[in-house]
């Protein structure tokens, strides 16, 4: 009769015991569901932040491109410009970028080698002996915009640009 009573006793403990485990189970699901959110977000933020700095930096070279490249060369310095960027190709435009008017900040006269070559490693050749040339370093600033999510990065790039004597006085005043 004893025996029968034990039995009796212990029928709810498998039960709290089972809901426990359950619990501390849904419990590590949920936090591995959390985390694994949390880095997809991050990564996500991150591909978006590097396409829009890839956009940028498109925009960047087509402006120098066109300023760099065209002969004869422009009456004055690329102006602000805005662009959009298809960066996966599907034809939607992804990226909108808005450039600032480039900036001449400094310049500094390339010393003209010698036309004999002699005591110097290299000659630069006749461009330069004729005429003084100009390093010149132009800063431009592009603002990158993810036309589905609004995400914003602005890039600012340095570009170093040879320019003759009568180009430094027309682009850096």
């Amino acid at each position: 009769m004893k025996q029968h009573v034990l039995r009796r006793a212990q029928r709810g403990a498998t039960l709290v015991v089972g809901l426990i485990m359950l619990t501390l189970v849904a419990l590590v699901v949920s936090s591995a569901y959390m985390l694994s959110t949390g880095n997809l977000t991050a990564v996500g933020n991150m591909q978006s932040r590097d396409e829009a700095t890839a956009a940028a930096n498109f925009a960047i070279e087509q402006v120098m491109d066109a300023f760099l490249n065209t002969s004869p060369m422009p009456v004055a310095a690329p102006g602000a410009e805005s662009f959009n960027v298809d960066i996966d190709n599907d034809g939607d435009n992804d990226y909108t970028v808005n450039i600032a008017a480039p900036q001449c900040l400094e310049e500094t006269e390339v010393a003209a080698s010698s036309a004999s070559g002699s005591g110097s490693s290299a000659s630069l050749g006749s461009a330069f002996t004729a005429t003084p040339s100009y390093s010149t370093l132009w800063d431009i600033a592009a603002t990158s915009t993810d036309t589905r999510t609004g995400v914003q990065v602005v890039v600012n790039q340095g570009v170093r640009v040879l320019l003759t004597e009568t180009q430094k006085t027309l682009y850096c005043p």
